[in-house]
């Protein structure tokens, strides 16, 4: 039993540390709002074209940014399960 919570110890440090080093790129808008986002769900930057500010459309920009957000969440899900299978060598169920 101390053996297996070892082990399991070892898959977790082995998982977050792959989060934290996680990049993935949300985008929106055919690009025009895009946001950099980690494993661990921490936005480092938002790029917005100028474009979308010359609209003056407030609610556009919100649901872009909501939109890349969205896109970059769903991403982070994908590759964390990619990390957890690698790592486990295991089919995840989700």
């Amino acid at each position: 039993m101390k053996d297996f919570l070892k082990q399991a110890q070892k898959l977790q440090s082995q998982l977050v540390e792959q989060l934290r080093a996680m990049r993935v790129e949300g985008s929106a808008g055919g690009g025009m709002v895009m946001l950099e986002m980690d494993g661990e769900h921490n936005v480092h930057s938002v790029k917005i074209e100028p474009q979308v500010l010359d609209e003056k459309d407030v609610s556009m920009l919100e649901d872009l940014i909501m939109a890349a957000f969205n896109d970059a969440h769903k991403k982070i899900l994908e590759k964390t399960q990619e990390s957890l299978k690698s790592i486990t060598g295991l089919p995840l169920p989700f």
